[in-house]
């Protein structure tokens, strides 16, 4: 897989329509956390990287390109993702959408890679900007 970017702790591969991600830290406690098919979480510090990454992915081809295919004009709402929630006990901050990895188990579990389809890359990056604003 072609790496699109990498800002900070964050790397994004993509292969077809799909973007892989990958953090620094995975396996460590401040890993991205997965439940696959439901949602995300993320450590609250490394909120302004992952925007920072989103928005270099938007401006690619390659993501154009995906949603020009899906023929979806809904395509990259915000509303296919939840309102952020922060847990203080973790300091994570957590989404339920369309991330997955390739073994999914149940419940949030640190993953080293998970994946999101690039046309919901735009209403993650929506979700996670007005949260970062309101904070």
């Amino acid at each position: 897989m072609p790496t699109l970017t990498t800002v900070a702790e964050w790397t994004v591969t993509a292969s077809g329509d799909t973007a892989t991600f990958t953090h620094t830290a995975a396996g460590g406690h401040w890993a991205p956390r997965v439940w696959a098919g439901r949602g995300l979480a993320v450590a609250e510090g490394d909120l302004p990287a992952l925007d920072k990454v989103l928005g270099e992915v938007l401006k690619l081809p390659v993501y154009w390109l995906a949603r020009a295919r899906r023929g979806d004009s809904a395509a990259g709402e915000a509303a296919v993702w939840s309102e952020p929630r922060y847990d203080p006990e973790d300091e994570f901050v957590y989404l339920t959408g369309p991330c997955r990895t390739d073994s999914p188990a149940p419940g949030y579990q640190p993953a080293s890679a998970f994946a999101i389809d690039l046309v919901h890359l735009r209403g993650l990056r929506i979700r996670i900007a007005a949260y970062r604003a309101g904070s």
